[in-house]
């Protein structure tokens, strides 16, 4: 019988990585003056989860380390260790270690062993400094370490029962079913009887004869697929089950053992206990590539549904009637079906926000200042593959802000400000667009020096440009107004690659600065990559799609409308100019276009942008499914992707953002 172990390794570095992610926030916010009993115990289990999973599939590198690490949590939480700052920032640091050794094995690449040893040399100095002598943490062999943790975490522990102090304890290997209850486990020196895979219950009430190492030394059920080595003996039980898919309970009694005398150490602080809730009977773990299929079949349904509805315009009487109105019930479920499967690719933008406490700690102590992180909207849901892209911008976006825009702690109380400078993350859905904004209390942008850059590198800048023109120049490749080269910024490698990375998903960026007062960056992302609804238009011969959320209105201008300032065309409309474009001469169509009085002109906004679109004709609203271009033509400035109509043509979908850049509009040339 061949088992498919990839489903379990799956399962182990999820899980293990939200491990990791609980021990971080949990220390990031311990108090070293008064720990919370409760949080000690947390960051303690999810050490140990970590380490049970390990030493099943043999991930030693994990294994050890956190031995080591769970060694100095189990002091501290039973107050023979005083926590220190010293002692967290270790506790951090190896908190990175393990998570670049879980990346090594899920990538199956080679392990830094040295990295490895630097993390447990550490640790182990803590607890040589405790006990006055060297504390290398010998590792235990695969089966102590289980200690009858499940692992996989398949049952749950049964509130309240003492846990025995055993070795394997009847562990079925994978846990698939639950012990009998009732049962008395005793302690062995050696493996017990097993059935391999645990597919069947022990039998009530029957206790398991104690065997000695001679005897049962190659047990022919235990280990038979090799998990597990020869346990040495006991040693206590530290944890409930690693990951909790399913209860487990147990009635055994708990030996006594011989503990080093308790240290003063500071008593952990005590919260009310919680009432544990279980979600895992509610929900399943699915591979997003399933999820995208199921997108992408949704998709064709949608391009079938427009085909059907062209089919349905040509049909006529009765039949005809009918058809339609099952064409519209079929668009109806298409589009719940859509909103559906797209809410399951939505995660919480907290998935990336949850990194930036601890880069903000660790970067403001690197440049001695001092710096509070708000974090605001954290629920905002964003498409999961919008968010894998979106770290390294906000990455970005947030070191510059800690090294360029708070200042130093002279300069923030020389311009009569507190000490502590304000980092505001914040995240909101607004219309058809997911905004994320970084927001500093710090000097703010210096126009003069951005200027005096972009002329030295040779840009063409206009010294009147307005300042959110003005602010745009530091997008460009290799613009940097640092004065001196850090290992935080100042080589201008960056920011052009911030855009870039938001482009690439159809995203914007605003800035908005004030002297002295400190600067806000407006991330704008669309609420989904997949299908959107889009306004059909016609130019010669060619069809265009225009994203319905960002069109303003559309209409058919007057003579009198049309206006000339400074050689750039512009529509006068809703009390404001609007800069124009020709789509026609965008896209280079060298059909002949009709005159701007004949044309139709859509009015589009995204962000602050506003201007108008010149086309030939409207065709009509409709459902349209996003295909990337990137895989067979080259980047083109204006168009994001395109769509297959209903009647098999290709229209192509415009990027509202990037079809107008910064510059001015010439004059429009129109037949």
């Amino acid at each position: 019988m061949s088992v498919d172990m990839n489903q379990f390794h799956t399962v182990f570095f999820e899980e293990s990585q939200e491990h990791l992610q609980t021990m971080e926030e949990l220390l990031l916010n311990i108090s070293t003056d008064a720990p919370d009993a409760e949080d000690l115990n947390s960051i303690f289990r999810a050490a140990h989860s970590i380490k049970g999973g390990s030493g099943i599939f043999g991930f030693d590198a994990l294994t050890g380390l956190t031995h080591v690490m769970e060694t100095i949590l189990d002091r501290a939480r039973n107050n023979e260790l005083e926590l220190t700052t010293d002692i967290v920032d270790v506790l951090l640091a190896t908190t990175d270690t393990l998570g670049d050794i879980l990346q090594a094995y899920q990538d199956e690449s080679e392990i830094n062993w040295l990295q490895i040893e630097e993390s447990k040399a550490a640790l182990e100095s803590i607890l040589s400094a405790e006990d006055g002598e060297s504390a290398s943490a010998e590792l235990p062999p695969a089966a102590d370490i289980i200690e009858q943790d499940d692992s996989f975490g398949f049952f749950d522990d049964a509130p309240g029962q003492p846990e025995a102090e055993i070795v394997t304890q009847d562990d079925d290997s994978f846990g698939f079913f639950d012990d009998a209850p009732g049962q008395p486990q005793q302690a062995t020196n050696s493996s017990e009887e097993d059935d391999g895979f645990g597919f069947f219950d022990d039998a009530p009430g029957q206790s398991q004869a104690d065997t000695t190492a001679s005897e049962t030394k190659h047990d022919e059920n235990d280990g038979s697929f090799g998990f597990f080595t020869e346990p040495k003996p006991a040693q206590p039980i530290k944890d409930e089950d690693a990951y909790g898919f399913f209860d487990q309970e147990k009635s055994s009694a708990t030996t006594p053992t011989n503990k080093p005398p308790a240290r003063a150490a500071k008593p952990p602080a005590k919260k009310p206990a919680k009432t544990a809730t279980k979600n895992d009977a509610s929900s399943i773990r699915v591979e997003t590539t399933k999820i995208d299929t199921v997108v992408n079949l949704v998709g064709e349904m949608v391009i079938t549904q427009s085909i059907l509805s062209m089919i349905g315009d040509d049909v006529e009487g009765n039949t005809g009637e009918k058809l339609s109105g099952a064409i519209d019930e079929l668009s109806r479920n298409i589009r719940e079906i859509q909103e559906a499967v797209m809410s399951m690719r939505m995660i919480p933008v907290s998935f990336v926000f949850n990194r930036f406490p601890r880069l903000v700690r660790d970067l403001a102590k690197t440049l001695d200042k001092k710096i509070d992180l708000i974090i605001e909207g954290g629920e905002t849901e964003v498409d999961k593959s919008m968010i894998e892209k979106l770290a390294d911008p906000l990455t970005h976006l947030v070191r510059n802000s800690l090294d360029h825009g708070i200042e130093p702690l002279e300069k923030r109380l020389a311009a009569g400000k507190p000490e502590t400078g304000t980092v505001v993350l914040k995240a909101e859905q607004r219309g058809g667009n997911i905004l994320i904004s970084i927001q500093d209390d710090g000097g703010g942008l210096n126009r003069d020096k951005i200027l005096e850059k972009a002329l030295s590198n040779g840009l063409d800048v206009d010294p009147k440009m307005p300042d959110e023109d003005i602010w745009q120049l530091i997008f460009a490749p290799g613009f940097s107004t640092a004065e001196a080269v850090t290992d935080v910024s100042g080589r201008g490698v960056g920011m052009d690659v911030v855009r870039k990375n938001l482009e690439a998903i159809q995203g914007g960026i605003d800035i908005v600065s004030v002297g002295g007062q400190g600067s806000t960056f407006t991330i704008r992302l669309p609420l989904t990559l997949a299908i959107i609804d889009g306004m059909c238009v016609s130019v010669g011969s060619e069809t265009y799609i225009i994203p319905l959320l960002n069109i303003i209105e559309s209409l058919q201008p007057k003579p009198e409308q049309i206006k000339t300032l400074a050689n750039d065309t512009m529509l006068w409309s809703r009390d404001q100019y609007w800069p124009l474009i020709s789509l026609r001469e965008q896209m280079q169509i060298d059909e002949p276009g009709k005159s701007i009085e004949n044309s139709i002109i859509v009015l589009v906004e995204i962000g602050k942008k506003r201007y108008g679109i010149i086309v030939d004709q409207l065709l009509g609203k409709q459902q349209v499914v996003i295909k990337s271009l990137e895989r067979h033509y080259k980047k083109v400035d204006g168009l994001s992707g395109a769509t297959i109509m209903g009647d098999g043509r290709v229209a192509m979908i415009i990027d509202v953002d990037n079809l107008m850049k910064n510059e001015p509009i010439n004059q429009v040339g129109l037949a």
